[in-house]
């Protein structure tokens, strides 16, 4: 199994250069196909970093016009050429030596789980992020019931294939745990690290992430109860053994019956 490291990123001049070089360095070739960077319209130097990398394995998409993460995500896996794809954040917050224990608990292709989730320990934002953080997985918890302890960390490994039957919406990544068990999957979860980000700021607000969290809470909430989608079994119908025709098994019972005639 090969994975494709997708990675959104935003402004993080600074952050993404060091994270592609990283993850080049500590995640096994066998395991790591390609890193595909979607700069989501930056105004820095975001694309020039990773240009600057200069592996073949590494490949840069970028928007021509804003349009959020979960844009980004899409275009990424969209974009990617193996069957299993590994999500990080661009500002270098979530350790790319995480990969390889995230994709070993992956279930084969067609098998479950078919999205295995980062749980951040010991995190380093700042102590209104985290309780930001923990009334709103708190609140996700109770009205989505996806039994997911961290939907907002970045790393997430999961198969191709299944992400793409998904319904795409703006804010999308912030539910893919819930999206995924409304699509007959089953979610697992491991403990990641979280490292604090080296250069710039973070691009959400509590706020913001509030305001636009709640609404789209409520939407998925609806898509979860809406959607529905039961097991298919074929039928198929046994195979009968036609007659043999009466001319081919004629000279089978030739022989004997000559015998009874000389008698």
């Amino acid at each position: 199994m090969r994975v494709s490291v997708v990675i959104p990123a935003y402004n993080e001049a600074g952050n993404i250069g060091a994270l592609v070089r990283e993850t080049l360095d500590v995640v096994p070739p066998s395991l790591l196909g390609e890193i595909i960077v979607v700069d989501d319209c930056s105004a820095d130097a975001t694309a020039a970093e990773v240009a600057e990398v200069g592996d073949p394995r590494v490949r840069c998409l970028r928007h021509q016009r804003r349009a959020g993460q979960s844009a980004a995500l899409r275009s990424g896996v969209r974009a990617a050429v193996f069957p299993v794809i590994v999500t990080m954040d661009g500002d270098g917050q979530n350790p790319p030596a995480d990969i390889a224990a995230l994709a070993a608990r992956l279930g084969a292709e067609g098998q479950e789980p078919a999205l295995v989730g980062g749980v951040r320990q010991k995190r380093r934002a700042s102590g209104s992020r985290r309780w930001a953080s923990r009334f709103a997985n708190g609140l996700r918890a109770r009205l989505l019931a996806d039994d997911c302890p961290d939907t907002g960390c970045g790393l997430k490994a999961f198969h191709r294939v299944a992400f793409l039957d998904l319904p795409y919406f703006s804010t999308m990544h912030r539910y893919l745990p819930a999206l995924f068990l409304s699509y007959g999957h089953q979610p697992a979860y491991l403990p990641v690290g979280d490292r604090p980000r080296r250069v710039g700021q973070s691009k959400y607000t509590n706020l913001g992430r509030a305001l636009v969290g709640l609404y789209d809470l409520f939407g998925v909430v609806w898509l979860r109860r809406r959607t529905l989608l039961p097991p298919v079994v074929e039928e198929r119908s046994t195979s009968t053994v036609a007659p043999m025709p009466l001319a081919a098994s004629a000279p089978m019972n030739e022989a004997p019956i000559r015998r009874a005639m000389a008698r």
